[in-house]
């Protein structure tokens, strides 16, 4: 029997998807007293934009990551999911 092959763009997606689904439900989870622990987390990357002005052009950047512990959690679900796959 041929053996299964993975895709490494399947992968990002369930890696994605996990961490935004993590994310969500730890952002959910802080209004709730017995559960506020999964809302844990840092946030870091650039807080003020980089703004390039080229008279013709005008290009703003700005990234901000914030983890908590519901998104790590939903990224080994994540991993988990697509090993079975």
């Amino acid at each position: 029997m041929a053996a299964k092959e993975k895709n490494a763009w399947i992968l990002i997606l369930f890696i994605c998807s996990g961490l935004v689904i993590g994310g969500l439900l730890g952002q959910m989870a802080s209004q709730v007293e017995w559960l506020n622990w999964l809302s844990y987390g840092q946030e870091f990357g650039i807080q003020e934009p980089l703004k390039l002005d080229l008279n013709v052009i005008n290009v703003t950047f700005a990234l901000t990551i914030n983890i908590n512990i519901a998104s790590i959690v939903g990224l080994g679900i994540a991993i988990f999911l697509y090993r079975k796959l």
